[in-house]
């Protein structure tokens, strides 16, 4: 435990203090560094693969800073937030280090949101410039209606998936083609300036605008390649969308190796395949459901590869059958954790080569935890929330953040920010255990836990026990309103490929057999299950739905 050194007198100036901080010796950090740097070092190495495109670093480079040109004669500076509607494409990219080169911050929005929400995150933003996918025309032209304060559209049409959808703005490569490819671009005056904003998701209220700063997406570069094993010029293909959580930072990650991002712009088990067979693909993220894809890829859409592919997979753990059908596929796992509030992942689960002899029920074990900070944070623990002490090993806590990939705090909102940050440390709301070893394990959302007689129920738990009968694809559980009880718990499962036949009581039974009684579900329904555009089931969808069971 970390101590405060004790109260001493003052102390002369110390010749140490007297060095003076100077621009030789002292510059704000920034991911923008990171490309600069790689297009100077590997100016001729591919950074960005995209259908049948190909680009090198120096283009790549050159094109952001085009951009970055661009947007500035369009009035855009220090602070303005541009906002992107936009799939895993290379004007994504682009716009992750161009709009922050401007000065501006940039709005990556959910491309699967609804009309409402997009117009409310470009209003509550403030966003100046809207880049828009064609595909996603629709939606965006509606958003569009309902905004106060219209911003300039700028439509991307994909060269190499041009969309039918319609024109709702200027032509993004005629708007770039404006800009200087010499621009001087901007270097942020104080590393604690904002270099994104990504909105939460708004489940129970109007969603939360968390804000990064350049310190922590460019620390997150150094921690992002060490948690991936990430090893010189890694290829990762796209499967994790580049709107969340700035696609965990690894836009900006992969400038530190110099790695090839390849883009993906439909999560489709065929182009997965594909890609990692053709480009040689070392490295992918994403939630179970991506796993799911892949290992229930039909016969026609497999191709074999040479090279073993790490799999950053965040979420719930995946079942060991599922660890097992990776591991044979070709995968390594490397399981993460965090919140959009740390910039994505902020903990993993750092594996020893002592626990490759474990078997069974013990492997799992490991394999279910969160694990340990990531290079990058300071401090992670679990606390007791009134008394804001730490809690013994193995006792049930608040899981706590502290360090310097914890966001700025939430955009227009002072009051959940000074409540998510209080006593100096970012409460998450999940629920866990601090093994004795050091390692956390989740053991639920404090929203999520289930309170059956007076009994703490965890969902997670549940879940896990259902996730190991065989005819389980995924499972969520949560709370039921019981007369008796107060609450009980209530389980929702899509079955496998195959296991048609399994029954509801089947699989109650199996939950008896391997809880205590008073955890296990007494309702299950077979049901596909809500899922977000990454792949995280929507356990409010369920709730509401377990109210009228």
């Amino acid at each position: 435990m970390r101590s405060s050194p004790a109260p001493s007198r003052p102390k002369p100036r110390s010749p140490y203090d007297e060095l003076p901080r100077t621009p030789a010796n002292f510059q704000p950090l920034t991911p923008l560094s990171h490309l600069e740097r790689a297009a100077a070092v590997f100016p001729d190495r591919t950074a960005i693969i995209h259908g049948n495109r190909r680009v090198p670093y120096a283009d790549f480079y050159r094109r952001c800073r085009k951009l970055a040109s661009a947007l500035s004669l369009s009035g855009i500076g220090k602070n303005d937030t541009v906002a992107v509607v936009l799939a895993n494409t290379p004007a994504m990219l682009e716009a992750h280090y161009a709009v922050p080169m401007a000065g501006a911050v940039l709005n990556a929005i959910n491309t699967r949101l609804d009309a409402a929400s997009i117009a409310y995150m470009l209003d509550h933003g403030e966003a100046k410039i809207l880049i828009t996918d064609r595909e996603f025309s629709a939606t965006v032209g509606e958003a569009l209606k309902l905004v106060k304060r219209p911003p300039l559209v700028i439509d991307y049409d994909d060269p190499e998936f041009p969309q039918a959808g319609a024109c709702l703005g200027e032509d993004y490569e005629a708007f770039v083609a404006q800009g200087d490819a010499d621009f001087s671009w901007r270097w942020p005056a104080d590393e604690w300036d904002a270099i994104s904003l990504n909105y939460t998701s708004g489940t129970t209220g109007d969603p939360k605008g968390v804000v990064y700063h350049h310190r922590g997406a460019a620390l997150m570069g150094y921690s992002n390649i060490l948690a991936g094993n990430m090893s010189r010029h890694p290829v990762l293909l796209w499967t994790l969308p580049m709107f969340h959580c700035n696609g965990w930072c690894f836009p900006w990650t992969l400038s530190v190796n110099a790695g090839t991002h390849v883009c993906l712009r439909w999560v489709r088990a065929g182009a997965i395949y594909k890609a990692i067979a053709e480009h040689g693909v070392t490295h992918l993220c994403g939630a179970p459901i991506v796993m799911s894809t892949i290992l229930n890829a039909a016969e026609d859409e497999r191709q074999s590869f040479d090279q073993r592919v790490t799999f950053l997979v965040a979420a719930a753990p995946p079942p060991e059958s599922v660890l097992a059908g990776m591991a044979e596929a070709g995968f390594d796992i490397v399981h993460v954790y965090g919140l959009t509030e740390v910039y994505g992942p902020a903990v993993v689960n750092e594996w020893h080569e002592d626990w490759d002899a474990l078997k069974g029920a013990e492997r799992a074990r490991r394999q279910a935890r969160q694990g340990v900070r990531y290079h990058a944070l300071e401090d992670l623990t679990v606390m007791d929330p009134q008394t804001m002490e730490r809690v013994p090993p193995d006792t049930l806590g608040e899981v706590m953040f502290r360090g310097n990939i914890v966001m700025k705090g939430y955009l227009k909102n002072p009051d959940a920010t000074r409540a998510a940050l209080a006593s100096g440390w970012f409460h998450s709301g999940d629920l866990g255990v601090l093994h004795p070893d050091g390692y956390v394990q989740l053991k639920d959302r404090s929203k999520d836990i289930i309170i059956s007689g007076g009994e703490n129920i965890s969902s997670i738990e549940i879940e896990n026990v259902l996730n190991r009968h065989p005819a389980v694809q995924f499972a969520a559980v949560v709370a039921k309103p019981d007369a008796k009880w107060g609450e009980t718990p209530c389980a929702f499962v899509e079955k496998r490929r195959g296991h048609d036949a399994v029954t509801e009581e089947e699989i109650l039974a199996f939950c008896r057999q391997n809880l205590a009684k008073f955890k296990a579900p007494r309702f299950l329904v077979f049901t596909e299950l809500p899922k977000t555009s990454t792949g995280k089931i929507q356990k409010f969808v369920l709730r509401e739905r377990a109210v009228r069971l």
